[in-house]
Formats: structure tokens, sequence, C-alpha cells
């Protein structure tokens, strides 16, 4: 009995949300061929209370180079260090894989670490989330020639921010 009342009282303070992004880039220059790259990452979490979170967000990426195509999985927990009116400031601790074949390419990648982000509250359904950055340790592995390389770093540069939005269900 006991057990389902606390479930129903983090049932009835928690919420869903959905979300995600999406992103597109072409890069043509003299001497190179034109390559097109389109990424699609739907995102689900779920709001336990106002400091935690829980979610997994679901990659897919491609380029017209080659045929190149890349599937990720990324579950995460997400800690929020502060929270404003307007604007809340959070922590990611994630574990990702990720596997990229075609074009020559088979390799899977690893990656476990931080991800710090803020979110914008739009409204009280729709938020303006991104994510600025990595901080822990990655590893690709090619699986033809089983080389590995393993990575411990910061990765906060204007080529590793992602930007999304959320829906609150």
């Amino acid at each position: 009995m006991t057990l389902v009342a606390a479930v129903m009282a983090i049932s009835m303070n928690a919420q869903v949300y959905v979300g995600g992004g999406v992103g597109v880039a072409s890069e043509s220059g003299d001497g190179i061929e034109d390559v097109t790259t389109y990424k699609f990452v739907p995102e689900v979490g779920y709001v336990f209370n106002q400091d935690w979170a829980a979610g997994v967000a679901f990659g897919w990426e491609g380029s017209n180079e080659g045929g190149a195509k890349t599937f990720s999985v990324a579950p995460y927990v997400r800690y929020t260090i502060f929270t404003g009116k307007v604007v809340d400031a959070f922590l990611d601790g994630s574990v990702g894989y990720a596997h990229k074949y075609n074009a020559g390419f088979d390799d899977d990648l690893l990656s476990i670490g931080l991800k710090p982000g803020i979110a914008v509250k739009l409204s009280n359904k729709l938020s303006f989330v991104s994510h600025i950055g990595f901080i822990g340790y990655q590893q690709v592995k090619n699986n033809k020639s089983k080389n590995k390389v393993n990575s411990w770093g910061i990765d906060v540069d204007g080529n590793n921010i992602v930007l999304g939005l959320y829906y609150n269900i």
C-alpha cells in the first residue's frame, strides 16, 4: 500500500517531455566535392522533481559523401544546478553509443561524460534547450582493423553546441 502511494505521489509531480533537434549542413569549395550532412535526434525524458530528470536521445546522421550513416543512443541523468523564472542550468551525465557504417566505415563510438546545458522556458509546455560541449571519455573503435582511439578531455567550442526544443506533456 505504501509503495502504491509513493508511486502515485511521484507520478503526480513528474512530467514527461519529448523533443530533440534536427540539423542540415552543406560544405563546398574549390577543389572539393559538395557535401551535405543531416541529423535527426529525437529525445524523450521524465522529470522526477525540480532537480532530477532522466531521458534518452536517439540519433540518426547521414551524408551524401559516400553514403556514411550513423545511429546513436545516449541515455542520461540530468541534474538541474540552477532554476530561474525563465532559464535553468543543468548538467547531463550521459553514456552514449554510436555506430557509423557504409562508405568504408564500420566504427563504434563510446562516450561517458558530462554535458552542461541551459533550458529557456518559452511557456509552461515549451522549452528551448542547448547543450554546450562535452567533458569526459570517448573511444572510437574500427571494427575492421580493430584499432582503438581513446581520448579524455573537454570539448567546448562552436562545433559542439546542440540546440533543440522540448515539449512537456
